[in-house]
């Protein structure tokens, strides 16, 4: 597929500009002349991807503005219009004028967030097809909203609990990779001298250490380059992040929160769904695009598939792994009673509280954990420069 840039009229006589995709520039003039456009010139071009994910203050802030736009009941493609004429950052404005364009030449939302897939984050073209089929784009769009700052919450608590102890370690470490480069080595032969040769393992461990200082902090360098490259690409496909959120759910702490935090948002989407008259596969499906989870829309999608073949749900969520059995028994009991949409409330302020909670913990924790760590580093290489004395003053006391 090629992308052309058009200049085309609105039946309205409104001039438009824009991008297309096309097998070639004959097929890009009908599928414009298609949606009703008068065709002026079209050229090809080529496609323009942004270079970045916008931030996640820079998201939050539009998914806000976006809720307002769709609860004043103004249509979408006008409301980005308007909307990107407030928005200080070129790239995003920008951002938000293509979409508006694309939108305004008859794209589905979806389509129009999935072309920008590397800008915003994964599903959430879905989420906003979800809250337009359903009549209940505001809802979601806020519900979406707390979530966001919920995790933007998390992501605060981890930073300030990392920063100092961060901070410490690495002064730690300039300073004591030049103790290991220029001092450490002068006090190896004094030291074999003191003790007849035989150091002990913890002070030879530091000795040996200082004598590869270097490599040492450069595999630590490329270690942490591999983690981030395997983080960066496990998140650019759906596999990937399933398995990235895999590895999350067996983190202490943080992967409770997490996992707590999807199923509140899972439960107040369905919610939504009920009350726009979703039946329950449907809400199970685009409950679960709303959540964000590449895990859970897995999981989803089979119960979604089993229930569809007449299984009853809980049995047809017995290997949903995402779905505690207390969500699927009171869904099910919910939909028995005819009482859904409260049992789907409750479960997700139940999920939310417990995620709040999750977030206590995890203040409390953190930042002692990391304190301890690198008291922990600097106290073994304090002894191990103290130990040889040691053994000297209890040889010499033996000796007397």
């Amino acid at each position: 597929m090629a992308t052309f840039k058009y200049n085309a009229l609105t039946a309205g006589g409104r001039l438009m500009t824009g991008t297309i995709e096309a097998p070639s520039s004959q097929e890009a003039d009908a599928a414009l002349r298609e949606m009703g456009l008068t065709v002026n010139s079209i050229e090809k071009g080529r496609t323009e991807q942004p270079k970045t994910a916008i931030g996640r203050n820079e998201f939050l802030l539009f998914n806000q503005q976006l809720a307002s736009i769709t609860k004043a009941g103004i249509p979408l493609e006008r409301g980005l219009r308007e909307l990107a004429q407030d928005i200080t950052s070129k790239s995003m404005r920008k951002l938000v004028e293509e979409i508006a364009a694309d939108l305004e030449a008859g794209m589905g939302i979806e389509e129009a967030f999935q072309k920008r897939q590397g800008a915003f984050p994964p599903l959430y073209g879905r989420i906003l097809k979800a809250g337009v089929e359903t009549g209940r784009l505001t809802e979601m769009l806020t519900s979406l909203n707390r979530h966001l700052e919920l995790a933007s919450h998390t992501r605060r608590i981890i930073f300030e609990a990392v920063s100092y102890p961060a901070v410490v370690f690495v002064l730690a470490a300039i300073i004591i990779t030049l103790v290991f480069t220029y001092i450490v080595p002068q006090f190896q032969g004094v030291l074999e001298e003191m003790i007849g040769g035989r150091i002990n393992p913890v002070t030879q461990g530091v000795l040996d250490l200082a004598r590869n200082v270097v490599p040492f902090w450069t595999g630590v360098a490329v270690f942490v380059a591999v983690v981030v490259g395997l983080f960066v690409a496990l998140s650019a496909s759906p596999a990937g992040r399933r398995i990235k959120e895999g590895f999350l759910l067996h983190v202490p702490v943080i992967g409770r929160l997490w996992h707590n935090s999807v199923l509140s948002r899972m439960a107040e989407a369905m919610a939504l769904l009920v009350g726009a008259g979703c039946d329950m596969p449907e809400c199970l499906r685009l409950g679960a695009v709303a959540a964000g989870s590449e895990r859970l829309l897995l999981d989803s999608e089979r119960l979604a598939a089993q229930i569809e073949k007449g299984a009853n749900f809980m049995e047809a969520g017995h290997d949903a792994g995402m779905l505690p059995r207390l969500f699927l028994y009171s869904v099910q009991l919910g939909a028995q009673r005819n009482e859904l949409p409260d049992n789907l409330h409750s479960l997700a302020d139940m999920y939310a509280d417990q995620a709040r909670a999750g977030q206590s913990r995890l203040q409390v924790v953190l930042l002692p954990m990391m304190l301890v760590v690198v008291g922990g580093f600097l106290g073994v290489t304090i002894l191990a420069m103290f130990l040889p004395m040691i053994q000297v003053v209890t040889s010499l006391s033996a000796a007397g």
